[in-house]
């Protein structure tokens, strides 16, 4: 090396470095083609996009059936239906004209998932947990034709205490909240079918 030649210090050559590194990743950043399954507040609505589709969905009352060791739930199926009706339209209820009916169906499985012995020969439960599983049908209400169907679960836990009462209320907030939560189940299966449409 010369005397002539420039001295290049090391902070200099770390601030390119990093400057390249920033511009490196800022391009590889915006090469990204994720998007948002509801789409952006402010993005346009065209009317073949799900969230559309999704906004024009009416729900249908659960029907009861029975199945083998599944116990019909009623109260339950109406806490998924008011659930969805109020996410897919933002709590404007249903739509005038659906461009889909959806058919639901919850059963309900209630099970003991721990047990206190209280005496030599008394097992008496202490926690439970209530399971809903919602199977659905997309139906296009013009040609009958079934678009999409699909089953999600939920599963909420409780305690069971001494008291009756509180026993019961338990397992209405446990059913409640796997409502909720089915509820949420359902509706991103939804758009996730209409995304494939």
């Amino acid at each position: 090396m010369s005397s002539s030649d420039p001295v290049v210090s090391t902070s200099s050559m770390f601030r390119r470095v990093a400057a390249a590194l920033a511009v490196a990743s800022a391009l590889a950043v915006s090469a990204c083609t994720v998007q948002p399954l509801y789409g952006g507040a402010t993005a346009s609505i065209a009317p073949g996009e799900p969230s559309a589709r999704v906004a024009s969905i009416a729900v249908k009352e659960a029907v009861p059936r029975t199945a083998a060791g599944l116990e019909v739930a009623l109260r339950p199926a109406q806490e998924v239906r008011n659930h969805l009706i109020f996410g897919f339209n933002g709590g404007a209820g249903q739509p005038a004209s659906p461009r889909y009916l959806m058919e639901l169906e919850v059963l309900q499985r209630t099970t003991e998932t721990a047990t206190v012995q209280r005496s030599n020969d008394d097992n008496e439960p202490s926690a439970g947990a209530v399971r809903l599983t919602g199977t659905y049908r997309l139906v296009d209400p013009v040609t009958t034709e079934i678009v999409a169907t699909g089953t999600r679960s939920a599963t909420a836990t409780f305690d069971r205490p001494v008291q009756l009462f509180a026993e019961a209320r338990a397992e209405r907030d446990a059913e409640n909240r796997a409502a909720r939560e089915l509820a949420a189940f359902l509706q991103l299966a939804v758009m996730q079918d209409l995304a494939r449409l």
